[in-house]
């Protein structure tokens, strides 16, 4: 079985509810996941925008997800499953689609990466740079779901 990843709350491509921005509700949205390849040990996700005018703008940084969970509820709230980061709008947590008005539809790129250990060394409310030299080494497998935003 194929390492797959989806979302209820939008299709692959599709866009994301305005319940799931940060001009509506912020609520994170549902995250599942099957077939995990062998030897997984944990779980990472990272949302991140790679249209946002900085460039790769984060969204969301959890890790440390157990390795028998197949899901991040919707409505997730940091220190309720795994460790949490701090995303670019300085928050630690989920921070829903905010793309600049009229810049034209944003893609939102949510990814699962399963991992050969248990913890990473890294501690909560860290940065974007330091998750990824934590997860260096040791994604067995990634896998993604791809949601779209655009402010009116």
């Amino acid at each position: 079985m194929a390492f797959k990843t989806w979302s209820t709350a939008f299709d692959e491509g599709g866009s994301i509810p305005l319940r799931n921005s940060k001009e509506g509700e912020n609520v994170a949205p549902a995250i599942e996941w099957s077939g995990p390849p062998s030897g997984t040990r944990s779980y990472a996700l990272l949302c991140e925008d790679p249209d946002a005018p900085s460039g790769n703008f984060t969204h969301w940084m959890v890790w440390d997800i157990p390795g028998d969970c197949l899901a991040i509820p919707e409505g997730f709230e940091p220190g309720k499953l795994g460790i949490t980061g701090t995303n670019d709008f300085g928050d630690e947590g989920y921070g829903g689609p905010l793309p600049p008005s009229g810049h034209g539809p944003h893609r939102y790129i949510f990814k699962v990466y399963a991992l050969d250990m248990k913890r990473i060394p890294l501690m909560h409310g860290a940065r974007r740079n330091d998750f990824e030299r934590a997860l260096w080494g040791h994604v067995i497998e990634e896998t993604s779901v791809m949601g779209k935003y655009e402010r009116a």
